[in-house]
């Protein structure tokens, strides 16, 4: 599966927080990379619980807008995180 988000990452305090505003979620670490990363960590894990309770679909089905992703079914989700493409902005 290929999904085109966004991912917008700030500082704040000692910390960088990255969000996935078309999924709506969110994590953190010390520097841009590791909370980018830990931010595909997240999306991947919820992707696989999801998946394994056949609820995936209707997820991404509520909470993206169609025109905010594609997805490409001759993939799996394991491959969500090599394949991750995002817009970033500057801090």
């Amino acid at each position: 599966m290929n999904l085109n988000v966004t991912i917008e990452v700030w500082h704040k305090g000692k910390w960088y927080v990255a969000k996935c505003p078309e999924l709506d979620f969110i994590s953190q670490g010390k520097t841009r990379e590791e909370a980018k990363n830990n931010l595909l960590e997240v999306i991947q894990i919820q992707f696989e619980e999801m998946s394994q309770i056949g609820a995936l679909d209707e997820y991404l089905a509520e909470s993206t807008p169609a025109d905010k992703f594609l997805l490409h079914r001759q993939q799996t989700y394991n491959d969500f995180g090599k394949d991750a493409r995002f817009a970033d902005d500057e801090c």
